[in-house]
């Protein structure tokens, strides 16, 4: 069988040691050079010819991470690896995903078609903004699904009795989140209510309704990522106002930009549950990280051995 090696790039070290770790062997030696100007150049200083390359970069800002990203592929495939794999637990852009105004880009549509002018032939990720931005792609896509981390979680704390999941009511915090809650509904049989938002512009939050009976349940609010957490905040302060017990978040992604934190520590939420696809920038009393190192070690174990990424996941 080809040999498996693993690259890191710079910003996702913290995870990919993490990963190479749960799958049992070093992370490959990269280094990435820069000129004065601020230009890279990533050097794989072993040999990877005909090799199974896995390079683990989240393309969170800055750009540069993205950049660093494809010149490593670049570089993996001039250097004759036999097969080589993106790992982008965090994909950057993917909420751009179509033209939802004139004249803007479908910027996730690019990102994918630079990746594959680069010469990747697999893309593996989890919790994309939008799951059809794997039709973007003419190569194949490993979808990972965050759930095989916060189910096993949520029973843990069950069990615990720090959460009781008989009294449990699941939330999307958005219409466009329903599909990503309601998984969480069926397996637990608990009920999905909806918090409908209404946006005047990116990043601002104008009202909220809720659609569905919460009176004295622990909702749990479910989504992709948390960017300044005024949607999380608002449909929180919504929940408790229509008679919620508690109000607890799980998102994947903690992008956490301008006034997240101060957002989430003034909230209504008990707790934040996170992924550590983005490395932390700050702590918080309210912000727990959950780790995607052996989810990921697993994936890629199964995708060299030619098996079943979907048998690490629930099916919602």
């Amino acid at each position: 069988m080809t040999e498996v090696k693993l690259f890191s790039g710079t910003e996702s070290n913290y995870l990919s040691e993490k990963i190479a770790d749960y799958y049992g062997q070093p992370l490959g030696n990269l280094e990435v050079r820069r000129f004065s100007d601020g230009e890279m150049q990533p050097i794989i200083n072993e040999s990877v010819r005909g090799t199974h390359v896995f390079i683990i970069q989240s393309t969170f800002t800055p750009s540069e991470n993205l950049m660093e990203l494809l010149l490593t592929i670049d570089a993996a495939k001039r250097a004759s690896a036999d097969y080589i794999s993106a790992v982008i637990p965090y994909f950057g852009y993917a909420r751009q995903d179509r033209k939802d105004k004139p004249r803007v880009p479908i910027s996730a549509k690019l990102i994918a078609e630079l990746l594959q002018a680069a010469g990747v032939n697999r893309i593996m990720t989890m919790d994309l903004h939008a799951p059809q931005i794997q039709g973007f792609f003419n190569v194949p896509v490993d979808h990972l699904k965050s759930e095989a981390i916060y189910i096993p979680y949520l029973e843990v704390e069950d069990k615990k009795g720090n959460l009781d999941l008989n009294n449990v009511t699941f939330a999307s915090p958005d219409v466009g989140g329903v599909k990503r809650a309601r998984t969480y509904s069926k397996y637990f049989h608990r009920p999905l209510v909806i918090c409908d938002k209404y946006r005047e512009k990116a990043n601002e939050v104008s009202s909220m309704t809720v659609i569905g009976d919460v009176k004295g349940a622990d909702v749990i609010l479910i989504d992709d990522l948390v960017d300044t957490a005024g949607t999380l905040s608002k449909a929180a302060g919504a929940l408790m106002e229509n008679g919620a017990k508690s109000v607890r978040a799980i998102c994947t992604h903690p992008v956490l930009s301008g006034n997240a934190y101060k957002n989430i520590n003034e909230s209504k939420l008990t707790e934040l549950i996170v992924c550590d696809t983005i490395p932390s920038k700050k702590k918080s009393p309210k912000i727990k990280v959950l780790s995607t190192a052996k989810l990921f070690s697993r994936a890629i174990r199964h995708t060299h051995e030619h098996r079943s990424i979907s048998a690490l996941f629930v099916e919602g």
